[in-house]
């Protein structure tokens, strides 16, 4: 190669360099830190991280690519910290179990996972399947498919007939006696050996199911199912993998042991008392309401065949707990991290949550807190992540309007970019 064709290549591989940066010119930018808003600033991004913010619209054509987002009010990425990113609940979607293969799972898992990003959630926590979350999780890393980033348990623990027990409601001949490996326990052994097999399949985190649940093919949905020793067992075995672990509840009494125990969330808490409340504020528990999940499961308890007959009695026993318990929550002070049970609600509407969130008594930059500081603490990230900050993760979202005005536009998200590469633009 002669000398004019390297100078023509060192030039190429200058200006591709340069144009690794990009410029995102924010009319509004939302300051997670300091809980305010920044009028007319540029994030500067390089790679898969956020290099500088800065004050006023910096950058030109020529030093980078230039997205002009002056009309939109720009913010982290959104986490979501209670999905099941492995289906959607639906008529016949309780055979499923029957006909699905793992294949059949994680190919549809892939269109869910795609909608969620694009609704502006860039974080979720998958808070139980069949073990295809994993897989999905690894595959979103590597780039195969687009979704957001997963931290998973893998497979929820529950005791024996719990919520989470994968042989509730079939054939005698078909239960079996599942186990730890399968995720179910009783005692302090099976406790422990049930974690550390999440451990060993791959999960992020750890969730029980602390009492019984609404969807569930079991009679009861408030009931407790683990003794306080067991969930210590969790607890302190999870801590010793860097698990924080998650408890759902309903009834006041399991959510009591599992607050007790250590858990690091509350899913759900759908009947907590006071005191629960003032027990959680004590020693530092977060809550999670997931109100969306309710809001569904109301309206479509009257769709024939939606839910099987035993599933009806339960939602109508524990869906109106929400409209009194979560404002009283909110106003007490128990913290709060943003959480919808998508796949028990449609992936894809996480943001509504952020409607009833408000409704429910929340300041409007509180439930936007609760769904980008709060998560990265919970999921100890939070030194890439909750905030557009330099050497953050650029895992940036941005809506039309001001979501402190009108909390509906957080379900118009019109920007989305996870780690640099934009997915979605005006």
């Amino acid at each position: 190669m002669n000398g004019l064709g390297k100078l023509f290549l060192c030039l190429l591989f200058a200006l591709s360099a340069q144009a690794q940066k990009t410029y995102l010119h924010c009319g509004q930018l939302i300051d997670c830190r300091s809980g305010g808003i920044q009028q007319e600033m540029t994030i500067v991004v390089e790679g898969n991280e956020i290099v500088e913010v800065l004050k006023g619209y910096v950058g030109s054509a020529s030093e980078g690519a230039i997205i002009d987002l002056r009309g939109a009010t720009v913010m982290p990425g959104l986490t979501d910290m209670h999905v099941h990113i492995e289906g959607e609940t639906g008529a016949g979607s309780y055979a499923e179990r029957f006909r699905l293969n793992p294949a059949d799972i994680a190919l549809r898992a892939t269109l869910y996972a795609e909608k969620t990003l694009m609704a502006g959630f860039t974080t979720v926590r998958d808070m139980g399947g069949t073990g295809v979350n994993v897989s999905l999780r690894d595959a979103i890393d590597r780039g195969y498919v687009k979704g957001p980033r997963i931290f998973t348990a893998e497979k929820s623990l529950a005791s024996t007939g719990g919520h989470a027990d994968p042989s509730n409601g079939v054939r005698k001949e078909l239960m079996g006696d599942p186990g730890p490996a399968e995720g179910v326990i009783n005692g302090v052994e099976d406790a422990r050996k049930a974690v550390r097999q999440r451990y060993k399949n791959g999960a992020d985190c750890i969730k029980i199911t602390a009492t019984g649940g609404v969807t569930s093919v079991s009679k009861n949905a408030s009931g407790p199912h683990f003794t306080v020793e067991e969930i210590e067992a969790i607890v302190a075995t999870a801590n010793d993998y860097n698990f924080h672990v998650a408890a759902h509840a309903h009834g006041p009494e399991g959510m009591k042991r599992a607050v007790l125990a250590g858990v690091t969330t509350i899913e759900h808490g759908t009947m907590m008392t006071p005191e629960i409340m003032d027990l959680m504020i004590e020693k530092g528990t977060y809550l999670v309401p997931t109100i969306s999940a309710g809001k569904y499961a109301i309206s479509k308890v009257e769709t024939p065949g939606f839910y099987p007959p035993i599933i009806i009695p339960k939602i109508l026993e524990v869906v109106p707990f929400v409209d009194k318990t979560y404002p009283e929550a909110f106003k007490r002070g128990v913290k709060v991290a943003f959480g919808t049970d998508a796949g028990v609600a449609p992936h894809g509407d996480n943001a509504k949550e952020f409607e009833y969130m408000v409704a429910a008594g929340m300041d409007p930059m509180q439930a936007i807190l609760s769904a980008t500081v709060v998560p990265a603490t919970i999921l100890r990230v939070s030194d890439k992540a909750g905030t557009l900050e330099k050497g953050k993760w650029a895992d940036i979202v941005a809506v039309p309007g001001n979501p402190l005005e009108d909390i509906s536009v957080m379900s118009k998200v019109n920007f989305v970019m996870k780690g640099g590469v934009v997915y979605k633009a005006p």
